[in-house]
């Protein structure tokens, strides 16, 4: 059962974050490998938990250490996933979730096959503006409670716009994932990601398959990515890229 490294991508205001941290509540035998990024916190964010902040010197020193998993540079700062989580979760026979970025997801696939990916979609281009915005207001009201008039808006409409063309590009990727899931509700969305990550589990067992086991393996195989093309092309054309024919073929 251990030993497996599950990727979830997603463009940002996606939902992402709420995903990984419910699933991680509810599957044992889970680990969760904080990244390390340049940027500055934000909001009410702190070190360990959300990233851990470093400066772009230590970032490029682990660089050239070989520390890292995979990572690359996203607005001009770094992000990048630490190599020992997943060594230190295979020793103690836990699989390894990791929240990154399609460029990150690319090193990691290249570098391990087997790894399971899924890519977390918004329901419509609408949706997640809405969502950005929402986060937007929520992140600057809370530097507003901290610094008063000296808190500065770290998401302005240009940065709200620049992520939107950022996701229309980073959802052209979405051929490369295994899962496709449509995070329009949060609660079947969680039951989606339970069944993936229990449906892979027992495949690479090798056990025989209880009841319960048969109904997540066919919940995980419906989010399989040919299965889930009508509600992509959907997606796709919320964000104008279903004109892409190599997208929606």
């Amino acid at each position: 059962m251990s030993g497996i490294v599950f990727i979830i991508s997603a463009p940002s205001g996606s939902g992402k974050s709420t995903l990984t941290n419910r699933l991680l509540s509810v599957v044992p035998n889970l680990e969760f490998s904080v990244s390390y990024t340049t940027r500055p916190p934000r909001g009410s964010e702190v070190s360990g938990r959300e990233y851990f902040y470093v400066s772009r010197g230590e970032f490029e020193n682990m660089i050239r250490d070989g520390a890292f998993l995979e990572y690359a540079e996203v607005f001009g700062n770094y992000y990048g996933t630490a190599r020992r989580y997943m060594n230190d979760a295979f020793e103690r026979g836990d699989d390894l979730l990791l929240d990154i970025d399609v460029q990150g997801a690319a090193q990691v696939k290249s570098k391990l096959p087997d790894a399971v990916s899924i890519f977390v979609l918004p329901p419509s281009r609408e949706e997640l503006e809405r969502r950005l915005r929402s986060r937007s207001e929520a992140d600057d009201e809370i530097q507003r409670k901290l610094l008063g008039e000296k808190a500065r808006k770290f998401n302005t409409e240009e940065t709200i716009q620049r992520r939107l063309q950022t996701a229309s590009r980073e959802i052209e990727n979405f051929r490369d994932y295994d899962y496709i899931l449509v995070n329009d509700r949060v609660d079947p969305a969680i039951d989606t990601l339970k069944s993936i990550v229990r449906a892979e589990r027992l495949r690479r067992s090798g056990a025989m398959p209880g009841p319960d086991d048969l109904a997540a393996l066919a919940q995980a195989e419906k989010a399989r990515r040919p299965r889930m093309m009508d509600q992509v092309k959907s997606i796709l054309a919320s964000f104008d890229l279903s004109r892409h024919p190599t997208l929606t073929e």
